[in-house]
C-alpha cells in the first residue's frame, strides 16, 4: 500500500534537527528552512518546490528519491552528498556560500545552476550538463568533469580547477588567462 504524502506551504522551520526517516513522504512548497540539520535522514519520497534553505547542514545525508524544484541553499554544508539520484524530471538548484566537497551530481542536468563563493572539493561532475553554468568564485580543486557538457560555463572567476578539453565539451566555455594552466594541465605544459 503506498503511502500518501503529507503537503506543506509557506512554512518556516527553524534550528530543527531531523531524524532518519522524518521528512519521508513529504511535499514542502514556498518553504524556509533556517539553521536546520538534515544530516541524519535518509530520504523517501520527499519534494522541495520554491524552497530556501538558510544556513543548513546536510553532510552525508542520502538524498535519494528527492525532487529539487527551484531550491536554494545559502550557507549550506552539505558534504559528501549524492545527489545523482534526485528526481532528474525538474531538477534545479542554486547555491550561494555553500560547502560542497566531495559532493556527487553524476549524470545530473545542472544547466543554468548556479554555484557562488562555494567550496567544490573533489565534487563528481562526471558526464553532467553543465551548460550555462555560473562558477562564480568557486574552489574546483580535484573536482572531475570527464564526459561534462560545459559548454557556456563561466568558471571566469573561479580556481583550481583542473578539466581535460578532450573529454569535456567547453564550447564557449569563460576562463580566466591566469587559470588557464588548469586546461593545460595534461601535456605538462608550465605556464608561467
Amino acid at each position: 500500500m503506498k503511502k500518501e504524502s503529507e503537503y506543506f506551504l509557506d512554512k518556516e522551520y527553524n534550528a530543527v534537527i531531523y531524524g532518519k526517516d522524518e521528512v519521508n513522504f513529504k511535499d514542502f512548497e514556498c518553504c524556509v528552512f533556517n539553521n536546520c540539520n538534515f544530516s541524519a535522514c535518509t530520504f523517501l519520497a520527499v519534494t522541495f518546490i520554491d524552497c530556501v534553505f538558510n544556513d543548513c547542514i546536510f553532510n552525508e545525508a542520502k538524498i535519494n528519491y528527492v525532487a529539487f524544484i527551484t531550491a536554494t541553499f545559502n550557507r549550506c554544508e552539505i558534504k559528501e552528498v549524492n545527489f545523482a539520484m534526485c528526481d532528474k524530471l525538474i531538477f534545479e538548484v542554486h547555491f550561494y556560500d555553500c560547502i560542497l566537497d566531495f559532493s556527487k551530481f553524476y549524470t545530473l542536468k545542472l544547466k543554468g545552476t548556479t554555484f557562488t563563493n562555494c567550496s567544490l572539493i573533489a565534487v563528481d561532475f562526471m558526464a553532467v550538463d553543465l551548460t550555462s553554468v555560473l562558477f562564480d568564485n568557486c574552489d574546483l580543486y580535484r573536482s572531475e568533469f570527464d564526459k561534462a557538457n560545459a559548454s557556456k560555463a563561466d568558471f571566469k572567476t573561479s580556481y583550481n580547477y583542473t578539466i581535460d578539453p578532450s573529454k569535456t565539451k567547453l564550447k564557449k566555455a569563460v576562463f580566466a588567462l591566469k587559470e588557464v594552466k588548469g586546461l593545460l594541465f595534461k601535456h605538462d605544459v608550465v605556464v608561467t
